[in-house]
């Protein structure tokens, strides 16, 4: 609808919304706007490569040919067979089964072993809140099995502590022989 009296009807209306604000001030937002939007693109060009390589280098992901179950029950003897600890296991298909809810395979995996701990520990107390390292293993959609965990010299490299570094190395060589040896199962 329009006001009586025509389009001049619409002139104070307009100028009532509109609070007065100085030329200068009015090209200083223009020009900080437009910086801000420069900053950003340029973050966007210069973060995305590099926030991808990062995660392909934090992230281990390993898919089996073998049913879920049977890489399950390797991925527990591969942990045992790298004499390291299953601190927790958690495993979702069992859980939502006791409710009556039938879903895929799905299971963490928390490991860990005490004497890289201590080590840990004793080189730099605040490291050890990155134990235990988790597994995931989670069923397809083709009854296969997919295993995944974050390598332990990544969540590890925010400790400068050189025995950090050292420990971190030795996990990556024991997780990835874990992995290995859960995925190979037929």
């Amino acid at each position: 609808m329009r006001p009586a009296g025509g389009e001049k009807g619409w002139a104070p209306l307009r100028a009532a919304r509109r609070a007065p604000v100085s030329f200068a001030l009015e090209r200083r937002l223009f020009v900080y706007s437009r910086l801000l939007g420069l900053v950003a693109l340029a973050l966007a060009i210069v973060d995305f490569p590099v926030t991808a390589a990062l995660a392909q280098d934090v992230k281990v992901v390993l898919t089996s040919r073998a049913p879920f179950a049977r890489v399950a029950a390797a991925l527990e003897q591969a942990i045992t067979d790298q004499q390291m600890g299953l601190v927790c296991h958690a495993n979702a298909q069992q859980g939502a089964a006791s409710r009556g809810v039938k879903i895929p395979g799905n299971q963490v995996f928390l490991v860990f072993r005490n004497d890289f701990a201590v080590r840990l520990i004793n080189a730099d107390p605040r490291a050890a809140f990155e134990a235990p390292i988790r597994i995931y293993l989670y069923e397809n959609r083709d009854g296969t099995a997919t295993l995944a965990y974050a390598r332990p010299s990544v969540l590890l490299n925010g400790y400068a502590h050189p025995e950090v570094a050292k420990v971190a190395a030795e996990l990556d060589r024991v997780f990835e022989k874990i992995a290995a040896q859960a995925i190979a199962t037929r």
